[in-house]
């Protein structure tokens, strides 16, 4: 926090509208999708807004995790397991006892949003360092290819859990859990193996590019068959 307080106003206004114009165009992408009915946009804008405060909330768990777990893979996986169950709880906070979903397609939609307010705020910060550096388009494109996958990442991640809950909504008692935890423990995994596998890509390798283009052509299949199972999920409305 100390270091933005001393970072240009430029810079930092630069990062946070580079961070959510692309989140906000994914938004408008899910959103679009239900025909059916468009969801409360105050609704929206609260569920975007949490899941931007939701990486306030993480940053000191994953700091913890840093300082008490030595192993690097067990690291990674209980930051993933921060992120999803983190972005789960703030929509949890506004739904909870509440009678704002009414269908099972609000799941994924509001599940998304959060995510996607997530990843603008993660982005943002995440282009201050090379924005101070005054690192051009070409060098974001190239060596830090991880940022361009952060918001689908995000989105298939959450909307994986959301389609489970879409689809377990009429379905009551244990069967139910047993549909939520396999969706939580599917966005961890698929959230997980990408960071694996993109951290481990050797920038300086001549192959670096189509390694990370073979990872992203990974994530890609798994968002068709998210679209695929969304699509099923509003269909049961």
């Amino acid at each position: 926090m100390e270091t933005l307080i001393h970072t240009d106003p430029k810079i930092l206004i630069t990062a946070f509208f580079g961070g959510i114009f692309p989140a906000l165009l994914w938004l408008w992408f899910w959103i679009k999708e239900e025909e059916k009915k468009s969801e409360p946009k105050g609704l929206i804008t609260v569920i975007f807004i949490m899941g931007m405060i939701a990486v306030i909330c993480v940053l000191p768990i994953q700091r913890f995790i840093q300082v008490m777990i030595s192993s690097d893979n067990l690291q990674l996986i209980l930051s993933v397991c921060a992120e999803e169950i983190i972005k789960f709880l703030a929509i949890l906070v506004i739904v909870y006892k509440s009678n704002c979903i009414e269908e099972p397609i609000e799941w994924p939609i509001y599940l998304v949003t959060a995510a996607l307010g997530f990843a603008a705020l993660e982005n943002a910060l995440f282009l201050i360092k090379p924005l101070k550096l005054g690192q051009d388009t070409l060098s974001l494109m190239t060596g830090q290819l991880r940022f361009l996958g952060s918001t689908l990442l995000h989105t298939v991640s959450s909307g994986i859990l959301g389609v489970a809950l879409g689809m377990s909504f009429y379905i009551k008692g244990f069967p139910r859990k047993i549909y939520i935890f396999a969706g939580l423990i599917l966005a961890i995994t698929l959230h997980s193996v990408f960071n694996f596998f993109i951290i481990r890509v050797n920038m300086n390798e001549p192959s670096y590019l189509l390694e990370v283009l073979k990872i992203f052509g990974f994530l890609w299949v798994v968002t068709i068959i998210v679209m695929l199972l969304y699509e099923k999920v509003r269909k049961m409305n």
